[in-house]
């Protein structure tokens, strides 16, 4: 084995004709492909020196058969230079800057010499620009009269020169170009910042065109059996008819404007052949009218070579279909169709010690009937690496063929762990382990309080699975992206995995006011939860005991957790009755009981959920985990007792409401009407640093957004907590006040960037109101709810007031997605060392303590390096 060395530098330049032709192992002459036969042509484009892709034939230069011959290039002896169309700006830039005759840079030689002094010091980058060096009219070296230079795209360049006092465009050939650049001394590309060893100017100009091998453009066989070959040969089929017209006119001395007509078309296939969507160039097509994807093409943009085949791309093993919602599923599972499971497989190594179950697996074959225990397998690996596949014919055979050394890919089964992942990928949550349940149906089936990292919801989301091959990336998959180890986000600190929607309003319906149980109620409650023995009943009336909801909830609880934290849900005083609120206002436990208080989305909810949060601190991720699936599930059953549903009934008010609410509504308009009054007489104050028209925009803004805030305090105050849509705003698990204010009070002021609706025709918004009204109605302020209905002028300006937050999410979308690719590209290679500092891969630092704390966020608390509020409460609990 050769040994190891070390890389020194890595330079970039341009392949030289000769280079081009070194490397070349065939010249190309003929457009034709393959003969009557399906036989490739003899110096044609599929020669067989170039490789090989059909099965059973042998590459000519290296002898080896397709799936081992890399493929090795061709080359084209153009009849006349042509232009690179990647360099045309490199040409451009040394056609202004040097002699039209002697090649020199337009440059004296002092000055020449003091950026020779400067260019020693600093040799990495371009030591001159363009605008560094005067548009001289004549050349300090040789005296000659330079001329202006042209350049039109995509590869036109001229010079203007004055005949007889006009000035006249002369044409620049490509040989005229190369004989330019060739002139050029290498002393003077230094300074340019071009090294002359690796890339000189003149190789941009081809001579020669390499033709790349037949691995890299192979053809296909369609259905009809006739081939179809690649975009890039349809190219190179071009150029060499093209140049072969070429050199016969010119051999026939055909006139110059021929000459000139097929020049400019064998530039255009050459361009189009290198970059097909080049400005100011027709685009090549097939007859179908598809553009034809060309060497640029085929790396740049989202599906190009980096982006879409190496930085990312399909795969196997993996599977995608929609997501649908299963509360009884454990937050680390995933259903998976059994479709899915039948075509996906995990390789089994055979050893002494599991070939008795391999064997049955293999007997049962690829077709798994039914949800049973025992999983089938579709292939077998012989140890020569020969693949077996297994079908109804020869199950028996191969179970008694396979010996310690084979490998059997066995069907997927309950247990297996498996990659899940929804796009877009925003952060590492976005892809985590479940193991897996097989189950009826055609979909993934996901526990709704594992949503909030996905980003995820039902309403038609698909999700991809992937299944890890080998035992070290099942390992690397349970212990690091396991759903488990995930439930606290590194971005703050707290759990990102918790309670939702239902669960939080099933929670809080079930510990908010004291609620006393039968012993079949409270079996049916806690139908999951795994429990040794009956608690004490924490009543008895006539004989039948009774337990109370917070015992309920109190069953899935750690025993020994310990704290007290102000309740959110029991803080409006407005919504509950005052007594609950100074009796529930703070949740206690001791000793694992819930003494008092409402369990509510700061209790048990994603993102902010106390309880999970000092569950994780104290018990760990394992245990965290069991209490998500326990209190979702106690949510549920809670839930499905009282029943829980929201329709259009919920927002009816009584005609007290609603008369309390019009007169709300009809003071607010006075008071705008009295302030307009105020400003239009010269009497209104403005307020510091406002004019008096802002002064008064703002008042109205103020009296009209405190109207909307009254009407729906007066809604909320009639509804109660009876009330579905109260309750789910009260517990936190939907939507707010304001929504119900909206639906049943008065939907209010509509605004465009911050400010009442101004904009519309000259002088008023909407020609129903007069010129110059400043009023509430004619600058947006919408009087009706959701249930009432608007009236046509309001519904227009709720339109608009609309309209902005549809582009606004639209535009922040797409800007943040390329910020964060941006932001990724640029941090991608920095590492945080173990001496706690972050470097770059060339060992500079960028701080000297990671996140200037040295604390990982995930292992913080809500943004704080330690969990303070968890060492005060043991410190206390060790006092006690």
């Amino acid at each position: 084995m050769p040994s190891p060395k070390r890389i020194g530098k890595i330079e970039f330049g341009l392949l030289s004709p000769k280079e081009i032709r070194t490397m070349s192992v065939r010249k190309i002459i003929w457009a034709d492909t393959y003969d009557d036969d399906g036989f490739p042509y003899p110096q044609g484009l599929m020669d067989l020196s170039l490789g090989v892709i059909d099965p059973g034939l042998r590459c000519k230069t290296c002898d080896q058969k397709a799936a081992d011959c890399p493929g090795h290039f061709g080359h084209i002896e153009l009849a006349k230079p042509v232009i690179h169309v990647g360099y045309t700006r490199l040409i451009r830039k040394l056609l202004r800057v040097t002699c039209r005759e002697c090649g020199r840079l337009l440059l004296s030689s002092s000055e020449i010499e003091k950026v020779t002094i400067t260019s020693e010091e600093d040799l990495t980058g371009d030591v001159l620009s363009e605008k560094d060096i005067k548009k001289e009219r004549t050349c300090p070296h040789c005296d000659e009269q330079q001329l202006k230079i042209n350049f039109e795209k995509p590869t036109t360049f001229s010079e203007v020169l004055l005949e007889d006092g006009k000035k006249v465009e002369h044409k620049l050939t490509p040989a005229d170009i190369r004989a330019r650049l060739e002139k050029i001394p290498d002393s003077d590309l230094r300074l340019l910042g071009i090294n002359p060893d690796v890339a000189r100017p003149e190789w941009t100009i081809l001579t020669v065109l390499p033709v790349p091998p037949v691995t890299m453009r192979p053809s296909i066989i369609l259905e009809n059996g006739q081939r179809s070959e690649d975009d890039l040969t349809h190219k190179l089929v071009d150029i060499i008819r093209i140049n072969q017209r070429f050199k016969e006119n010119q051999d026939a001395g055909a006139p110059q404007l021929i000459i000139e007509d097929l020049w400019e078309l064998l530039q255009y296939h050459v361009t189009t052949y290198l970059d097909n969507e080049v400005a100011g160039c027709p685009p090549a097509r097939h007859r179908s009218g598809r553009p034809l994807k060309t060497l640029s093409q085929r790396l740049k943009g989202k599906d190009g070579r980096f982006r879409g085949s190496l930085s990312g791309k399909r795969v196997n093993f993996s599977a995608r279909t929609v997501i649908s919602p299963n509360p009884n599923l454990s937050i680390s599972e995933v259903g998976i169709p059994i479709g899915i499971a039948n075509e996906m497989s995990v390789p089994v190594r055979v050893t002494p010690y599991n070939i008795e179950e391999l064997r049955v697996y293999v007997r049962k074959g690829p077709n798994r009937e039914g949800l049973k225990d025992i999983c089938g397998a579709n292939y077998v690996i012989r140890p020569d690496n020969r693949r077996l596949r297994l079908a109804d014919g020869n199950l028996e055979t191969i179970a008694e063929q396979i010996e310690p050394g084979w490998t059997v890919e066995r069907q997927l089964r309950d247990g297996d762990i498996v990659l899940f992942n929804r796009q877009p990928s925003l952060h590492r949550m976005s892809i985590m382990a479940h193991r897996i349940k097989v189950m009826e149906g055609r979909t993934f089936r996901l526990n709704p309080a594992v949503c909030p990292p996905y980003n995820a919801d039902f309403d038609g989301d698909e999700m991809n699975l992937h299944v890890p091959q080998t035992e070290e990336a099942r390992a690397e998959a349970s212990i690091l992206v396991a759903v488990q180890q995930n439930i606290l986000s590194p971005r703050f600190g707290g759990p990102i995995i918790g309670g939702i929607h239902d669960h939080i309003s099933g929670i809080f319906m079930l510990t908010h006011d004291l609620r006393w149980f039968a012993k079949d109620d409270f079996l049916y409650l806690l139908k999951y939860y795994d429990f040794d023995h009956m608690p004490e009943p924490g009543k008895i009336e006539n004989g039948i005991p009774y337990w109370s909801n917070k015992q309920v909830f109190s069953m899935i609880l750690p025993n020994e957790l310990n704290m007290v934290f102000k309740a959110s849900s029991c803080a409006n005083c407005d919504v509950c009755v005052k007594d609950q609120c100074e009796r529930d206002a703070f949740v206690r436990i001791l000793e694992g009981q819930l003494i008092t208080g409402t369990i509510d989305k700061k209790s048990i909810g994603a993102f902010d959920g106390e309880i999970l949060n000092r569950i994780i601190r104290q018990y760990g991720m394992e245990r965290a985990a069991k209490f998500i699936d326990d209190m979702t599930k106690l949510s549920i059953k809670g839930i499905m007792i009282d029943g829980f549903s929201f329709g259009i009934d919920d927002e009816d008010l009584s005609k007290t409401e609603y008369g309390q609410i019009d007169e709300v509504l009809d003071n607010a308009t006075t008071d705008v009407n009295r302030r307009i009054r105020i400003y239009e007489d010269g009497q209104l104050e403005p307020m510091p640093g406002r004019t008096p028209e802002e002064t008064l925009e703002m008042q109205i803004m103020q009296v009209l957004g405190k109207s909307r805030d009254r009407t729906g305090e007066i809604a909320g105050a009639h509804l109660g907590l009876g009330n579905s849509a109260v309750l789910m705003a009260v517990s936190g698990a939907r939507g707010s006040m304001l929504n119900l204010t909206q639906m049943a009070g008065c939907i209010g002021q509509q605004s465009v960037r911050g400010e009442r609706i101004v904009r519309g025709y000259f002088g008023r918004t909407l020609p129903h109101f007069k010129r110059g009204d400043r009023g509430a109605d004619a600058h947006g302020f919408v009087k009706h709810s959701y249930k009432s209905g608007l009236n046509p002028t309001e519904f227009f300006f709720h339109a608009i007031g609309g309209r902005e937050g549809l582009v606004d999410t639209a535009v922040r979308t797409s800007q943040s997605g390329y910020l964060q690719r941006r932001l990724i590209n640029a941090l991608q290679d920095l590492k945080v060392e173990y001496d706690g500092t972050v470097r770059t891969t060339g060992r500079r630092i960028i701080q000297f303590r990671y996140g200037e704390d040295g604390t990982d966020p995930m292992r913080g608390s809500f943004g704080d390096p330690v969990d303070v509020k968890g060492i005060i409460e043991s410190v206390l609990k060790e006092e006690v």
